[in-house]
């Protein structure tokens, strides 16, 4: 016995040597060691926090972009759904330690409310960090969580809720499956709600938990209202490749290999949709209009169009793109017009890894499914850009992005709010540039 634990020790001192235990990277040092949080790292060194410029990596310094990447090799920590729990159940002290009181707004801003529909399902630090960023006090924000998200993540978003007077959880939830009509349900189940509260807000913008914004909150409403009503959304003719997705009956199956539900293609054709519609293909991400979220919800055309997607691959993703090109509709794009696509949408900026170097910079983060998850390296040219959110970001895969680009949309917010200060007492009105 004596000589079986000897064995055992000294492989467990080779396995330390082999595998030595690489340092931690506590995502938000400050949250993770106040008294609001339970703190489970105590007894780890961390006296270097690496703290980083983010001045000087959207300028794109060697040194700075250098730490990131150093930081991207150790362990990163960021705070679980039960620490967002923690810090959000007293709201007095997380609106404090948010700074949710230092929030600006110029006049302009409050007299153009933005509504939100928020459809998410994990990693409520991340949804935190998202409401945080594109929070102002004169919106409105519907948070969809799914059903089947574990509870510790449905507390985090109730408590998040209760904390602002704006914010709401979904009246109705759904069990959200991956590419299946419950995806798109979850979405008019927030923008119902929006068009019943008392904010009478101009524009949705629809997004998930690995969105952020590129815009600050002035900018965005000045660049809402150059729409003058229209709609802000992918919209192209299908390729071959896509035909199928509605063009055969589709039925949600469970998946052993994948250990979930999926919208599985049968031999069954289905029928041509319903009113002589044309299908036109895009992305679930749109910015709509108030007049175009009343028409479509009460509009027996698009009811059945919802019924006939009901059985097809990612409806989402052709639902929208349909609709806006409905003769009469409130901010139609015709048939006929030239095809919107990612690019010329400024609804969402993705890169896809069969593009990178052709349209857009090689990705300098990592990729899930062909989709780049960005890396601090990439934030000058996210700000650039010239859209108006992107996907995707994770916190794992690099933490100095999330935390430079709410820096500096912070700083460009009070850059506007200043510059149309100062543009109101002298007699003119400030304008964003293109």
């Amino acid at each position: 016995l004596t000589l079986w634990l000897f064995s055992i020790l000294k492989l467990l001192n080779v396995r330390r040597l082999l595998f030595p235990q690489r340092d931690i990277y506590l995502v938000e040092y400050s949250l993770s060691t106040s008294p609001f949080v339970r703190n489970r790292y105590t007894h780890m060194q961390y006296e270097d926090r690496c703290d980083i410029n983010c001045s000087a990596v959207y300028e794109q310094d060697p040194l700075e972009i250098g730490k990131s990447l150093e930081i991207r090799q150790r362990d990163i920590i960021d705070l679980d759904d039960e620490d967002v729990v923690a810090i959000t159940s007293d709201c007095e002290v997380y609106q404090a330690i948010r700074r949710y009181h230092q929030k600006l707004a110029s006049r302009e801003e409050k007299e153009f409310p933005i509504a939100y529909s928020l459809v998410v399902h994990k990693d409520a630090i991340m949804v935190e960090r998202l409401i945080r960023a594109i929070y102002s006090h004169h919106n409105i924000y519907c948070i969809h969580y799914d059903h089947k998200s574990p509870d510790t993540f449905k507390v985090a978003m109730n408590n998040l809720a209760k904390c602002f007077s704006n914010v709401f959880i979904a009246s109705k939830l759904e069990s959200v499956e991956y590419a299946h009509i419950s995806r798109l349900q979850a979405d008019l189940n927030c923008l119902s709600d929006l068009l019943r509260s008392s904010v009478q807000w101009k524009y949705v913008i629809n997004l998930c938990g690995q969105d952020f914004p590129l815009k600050s909150n002035f900018e965005l409403v000045s660049e809402l209202k150059r729409l003058n009503g229209g709609n802000m959304l992918e919209t192209v003719k299908p390729p071959n490749s896509k035909k199928e997705r509605f063009t055969y009956h589709h039925e949600l199956r469970q998946v052993p290999y994948e250990y979930v539900k999926l919208p599985i293609r049968t031999n069954l054709s289905k029928e041509e949709p319903p009113h002589n519609i044309e299908i036109f293909v895009g992305s679930a991400y749109f910015v709509l209009s108030q007049a175009f979220v009343q028409y479509i919800l009460n509009n027996s055309l698009v009811k059945d169009f919802f019924a006939w997607s009901k059985d097809t691959y990612s409806p989402d993703e052709h639902f929208w793109a349909t609709l806006i090109r409905v003769p009469g509709i409130p901010g139609e794009i015709s048939r006929t017009s030239q095809d919107v696509s990612d690019l010329q949408s400024k609804t969402r900026l993705v890169k896809w890894n069969y593009h990178e170097g052709l349209l857009y910079p090689s990705c300098t983060g990592s990729h899930l499914r062909s989709v780049c998850i960005y890396g601090a390296a990439e934030l000058r040219w996210l700000i650039k850009d010239g859209h108006w959110f992107a996907n995707k970001f994770d916190s794992k895969v690099d933490p100095v992005l999330i935390k430079c680009l709410a820096e500096k949309l912070e700083e460009q917010q009070k850059e506007w709010i200043t510059l149309s200060s100062e543009k109101i007492f002298m007699g003119t009105k400030p304008t964003v540039p293109s």
